[in-house]
């Protein structure tokens, strides 16, 4: 509720501005013409930065309990600035196009899949550059964020500061009437891509800093605090990631009965490959002189988020030899036989032989490992399967912004950050399935796939050590693995996602310890 105002005051003031709400180009047109960035807004109204950027491209439209004090801004710079100060650009054809007042909409029209629709080559009728964007009323318009100030045309007269920098960093608009070549979006989607990842990378330790500063600088009530905020704060992050993403996915599919829990106490039907290995020629119960090294993978689960992801409605099939590389999803499997007792089994270690459910991500580790490069096992028999269209980047823009969170936090050995960054991704992973903490999606799918895919990762990094002249001694979990030998010729020594450390706080261990060969 807005301060000073009662419940009834605050909702017919907010009906008032409702009904005069501004169209998406004036709503950016305000803003630039006051010099305030797009993260200056969302911070004020709070929300992300790539919601505002929606807001203003007609992607979607305020919605509370943000918008309230974002009409109220939008107001108080209409007042500031208002449109009849703007001179517009000239329309196609050499008519006079008049500036969008305060409530019209004009907007960029998009076809049945939701992206911009191209028309004959014009001026902007927002910034006067050529573009072959229409808008819904037939006049040039460029979609969204691709409007950059002209040479002979500026939407708002002196450019503001944020624009400036925006110009400096932009290819020269041509000088004649011809379309923006299109090698020079990528360069441009490149830059606003850092850009956005950088604000959104701001919205972590703007959070930590509030809720230390909530606490009165008490460390551990600060982190108790953060674990708390992590699922809502790591959804958020994961919207604002998506904002510009070119296909929608299915949050809340109908899921087969493979994977629904039969009960809370009954363990999940899909096989997530989780090994117990130990090397059968060496034992730990009698003295040795054998070193042993227990190495520790960092962000194993934050690595996994790149993985293939199915991201519609599961469709079944079944009697098929081989999976279309661009599906996934989980399948009826009989692998063959694993014959190699000095390395883990790819499926783990299991009770009782014969079929089982596993996920995409450990049938293409069995299939990688039955191909030419490997040799090491046949190929598993496929019975049925539950696959989607897939990709392999749907999560990888929420794991570049944590990851490069994570790095900031190390460089500066802030281990509240970090901490916070963990529960964040290990959390997401988690509830993404049935749980009553997330109710945004539920996906056990992707989470079943995200678990396997960091057995898959920590598999290959044994078999690097293996051909690398190691033995493995162990290994477990999804980011334990115990060698012997010089493991810094193999793996690069470090606290980074790319990087292996010696395992500490292992009350038996130690991080290192000596073994005998078993007679």
């Amino acid at each position: 509720m807005t301060e000073g105002l009662s419940g009834v005051e605050a909702l017919l003031e907010e009906a008032r501005l409702t009904a005069s709400m501004p169209s998406p180009a004036e709503r950016r047109r305000l803003r630039e013409a006051a010099s305030l960035s797009r993260a200056q807004v969302a911070t004020a109204v709070g929300v992300g930065r790539s919601t505002i950027a929606n807001w203003e491209e007609g992607v979607s439209d305020p919605a509370p309990p943000a918008r309230l004090e974002y009409l109220r801004l939008m107001k108080g710079l209409s007042e500031i600035y208002p449109a009849s100060a703007v001179t517009p650009p000239p329309a196609a054809g050499g008519a006079e196009q008049p500036p969008a007042p305060f409530g019209a909409t004009p907007e960029t029209l998009r076809g049945p899949d939701g992206l911009a629709v191209h028309g004959p080559p014009g001026p902007c009728m927002r910034c006067g550059v050529v573009t072959t964007y229409q808008s819904t009323d037939g006049h040039p318009l460029h979609a969204g964020a691709f409007c950059r100030p002209g040479t002979t045309a500026q939407a708002a007269g002196t450019p503001t500061p944020a624009t400036a920098e925006f110009i400096a960093s932009a290819p020269a608009a041509p000088a004649s009437p011809v379309p923006v070549p299109m090698a020079a979006r990528p360069e441009r989607r490149a830059r606003s891509a850092a850009r956005a990842q950088e604000e959104t990378t701001g919205l972590i330790s703007r959070a930590v800093q509030s809720e230390l500063e909530r606490a009165g600088g008490d460390m551990d009530a600060t982190l108790k605090a953060l674990i708390k905020r992590a699922i809502p704060d790591v959804m958020h992050l994961f919207n604002e990631t998506r904002a510009t993403a070119r296909y929608e996915y299915t949050a809340y599919p109908a899921l087969p009965d493979v994977l629904k829990k039969p009960s809370k106490k009954d363990p999940d039907q899909i096989w997530e490959a989780r090994p117990r290995f130990h090397h059968p020629d060496f034992s730990t119960r009698m003295p040795g002189d054998i070193k042993v090294t227990a190495l520790d993978v960092n962000a194993a689960y934050l690595s996994a988020l790149k993985c293939w992801l199915p991201i519609g409605k599961l469709e079944h099939s079944t009697g098929t030899d081989d999976v279309e590389p661009k599906r996934s999803g989980v399948h009826l499997i009989t692998p063959a036989p694993w014959e190699h007792p000095h390395l883990p089994d790819p499926i783990g270690d299991r009770d009782e032989p014969g079929a089982l459910w596993v996920t995409n991500a450990t049938l293409r580790l069995l299939q990688r490992l039955a191909g030419p490069k490997y040799g090491l096992t046949e190929a598993p028999v496929i019975h049925e399967s539950w696959t989607s269209g897939a990709t392999e980047n749907f999560l990888d823009a929420l794991r570049k912004t944590l990851t490069a969170a994570r790095e900031t936090a190390i460089e500066e050995d802030d281990t509240l950050t970090l901490e916070y960054i963990k529960q964040m991704y290990s959390k997401f992973i988690s509830t993404m399935g049935e749980s009553i903490h997330n109710r945004e999606m539920v996906r056990p799918d992707w989470m079943h796939i995200i678990h396997s895919q960091a057995y898959a990762n920590l598999w290959g990094k044994a078999y690097k050590a293996h051909q690398a002249g190691l033995d493995i001694i162990s290994m477990m979990g999804t980011d334990e693995l115990h060698v012997t030998g010089d493991w810094r010729e193999v793996f690069p020594e470090g606290r980074g996602v790319s990087q292996m450390k010696i395992k500490h706080g292992d009350a038996k261990t130690s991080g290192e310890y000596t073994v005998g060969k078993a007679s």
